[in-house]
């Protein structure tokens, strides 16, 4: 059999090759989700190398009605060409013949190299060679090895081979029964490891997939250690779990996103193929793997105000949440320094939190946007949305819009300015910090001038930020509160929400996120607060009413 399997992939994509090859003690996944595939690809690749190759389906049968030997070695030879046969059509994706048949081969297998270990260890000491004799005798057959994989994949059963050439279970030194017995998840492990370790050297073994059956918290151990065992194999295992990449970061993995189809025949795949040595750590792995051709890292999490409405405002794009905005700059940064080596453009949003315009600028340059407000809030409750929520609830209630606007603003100031010294003293202590930074010495200074003080006018800073707010509180400027300061720490968005006659903050808020997705006037309001983003993006800042249609399911990202 050959040491290297030449793979030919008859798939598009921005980042894939035209074939690779896959040498013994390799891994290749074939990771998409449902029906973009996967089976169908797998098949193309596995029929070129029939003779040496070995498939092993989820969606077979995971159960047998023996546990004995029933099967005679010219039986075996003759069902595993057919096997062979039949796994090559393109029907095998989701037609599978010889059910009962396959699990008595693996039963055959596993009892047929029991049987090859036991006899070689009797020939030698027959023959008087004793240590020879120990020597094998150390090395364990494969149901031993089938007991210690499945007791660190966290399944406690233990396999043994009685007599009439019967393979039983016992649990915790219970009574054994027969391994028909075992649950469905236990089969499928069971099955998979023996088809794994009993196959020749050098097999090519593909397994389609293997979580079907089984608890992530199963199948991942189970497979590692299956492929730390089988070193001198080489395996394409076909999955749509995420995890199972990351676990194995010596793996090669193939992103398929969907097939293309003549008449009823697949004829190609649009894929990624993103490389086991790429610098990206297992965490942006799992942001690419999980992730479409363009992603946007932000703020927050999947339950915060973040994701759900930048999901709905640029629909087409992957929005992963990160816990702040260093994870947010680390992701960004970590991806586009590593560009040759994926498919992924990765941007980032990022709350504004007072920062001057060289930092917003220097940040624009690495692809991560600052709102043009202070936090994400400020784009729910911002002027031109209020008015647009107040004019939706005046249509539907009958009540006057520019009263509910007005008196939206004139509740939400002065609980704003309830919180002024808590605004005012975090922005003068940011203020503070940022002057004390920038004066830092360079190594340079320090050698020329050992004697340096670092100064900061506190009482100026405090009576500027004082004389800020109190003016914006006298004009009634609720954006400038808003840029400036992040109100959610009062009680302005509250009575914002009150005074239009919602319930509570989360009903206005939902509101705001349905009037994104049914009216392009919000829409395109919001896209264009981001400086940009919405063109680097290949999206117009000019909605179309269809383009919020098709994200609700975004905002479970």
């Amino acid at each position: 059999m050959p040491s290297s399997y030449n793979l030919v992939f008859p798939v598009t994509g921005k980042q894939q090759p035209a074939e690779h090859a896959l040498n013994v003690g390799e891994i290749l996944f074939v990771l998409g989700a449902n029906g973009t595939g996967k089976s169908s690809l797998l098949t193309k690749l596995y029929a070129p190398h029939a003779h040496s190759a070995k498939r092993i389906a989820a969606h077979r049968q995971t159960w047998f009605t023996s546990n004995v030997l029933n099967m005679t070695p010219h039986s075996r030879v003759s069902m595993e060409a057919e096997i062979r046969s039949q796994d090559s059509r393109i029907q095998s994706r989701h037609v599978q013949q010889y059910a009962e048949e396959r699990t008595s081969v693996a039963i055959f297998d596993l009892i047929d190299a029991e049987n090859v270990l036991a006899r070689r260890i009797s020939d030698l000491v027959r023959a008087g060679d004793v240590e020879g004799a120990k020597n094998a005798a150390e090395d364990p057959a494969p149901l031993a090895r089938i007991n210690k994989i499945m007791r660190a994949a966290n399944l406690p059963i233990e396999l043994a081979l009685e007599d009439q050439q019967k393979v039983v279970a016992r649990k915790n030194g219970g009574d054994s029964y027969s391994v028909a017995e075992l649950s469905d998840g236990e089969r499928n492990a069971f099955l998979i490891a023996a088809d794994v370790l009993t196959a020749k050297s050098d097999t090519l073994i593909f397994i389609d997939e293997p979580e079907r059956h089984l608890h992530r918290s199963i199948i991942s151990p189970l497979l590692t250690l299956l492929f730390q065992a089988r070193l001198d194999c080489a395996f394409v295992v076909s999955t749509h779990e995420l995890m199972l990449p990351i676990d194995n970061p010596s793996a090669n993995t193939l992103l398929v996103r969907s097939c293309h189809f003549q008449g009823s025949q697949p004829i190609s795949w649009d894929a990624d193929f993103l490389p086991a040595k790429a610098p990206v750590d297992e965490a942006l792995k799992l942001d690419i793997l999980g992730g479409r051709e363009q992603i946007i890292f932000v703020e927050g999490t999947t339950q915060s105000l973040d994701a759900p409405l930048y999901s709905l405002l640029f629909p087409q794009i992957s929005i992963i949440p990160k816990a702040n905005c260093r994870e947010v700059e680390y992701a960004v940064r970590g991806l586009r320094g590593a560009e040759g080596l994926h498919w992924v453009m990765a941007y980032g949003i990022v709350d504004n939190d007072q920062r001057d315009p060289g930092q917003i600028e220097k940040l624009r340059a690495a692809g991560i946007f600052a709102l043009s407000h202070y936090s994400v809030e400020a784009l729910y409750y911002h002027p031109t949305i209020l008015k647009m929520v107040c004019d939706r609830i005046g249509k539907a209630t009958g009540r006057d819009a520019a009263t509910m606007y007005e008196r939206a603003v004139i509740d939400a100031v002065p609980e704003a300015n309830r919180q002024k010294e808590h605004f005012v003293s975090a922005a003068v202590e940011r203020q503070a910090r940022r002057r004390i930074l920038s004066s830092l010495p360079s190594r340079k200074s320090i050698k020329e001038n050992p004697h340096i003080s670092i100064q900061v006018d506190v009482s100026e800073l405090w009576d500027a930020e004082v004389r800020l707010f109190d003016d914006l509180v006298k004009n009634g400027d609720l954006e400038g509160l808003l840029t400036r300061y992040p109100l959610r720490e009062s009680g302005a968005l509250g009575a914002i929400a009150a005074a239009v006659g919602l319930v509570d903050r989360n009903t206005y808020e939902d509101t705001v996120r349905t009037m994104v997705q049914t009216e392009p006037k919000a829409l395109a309001f919001l896209r264009g607060l981001f400086r940009g983003l919405a063109n680097e993006l290949g999206v117009a800042e000019a909605a179309k009413p269809g383009d919020a249609l098709d994200a609700e399911t975004e905002t479970a990202k």
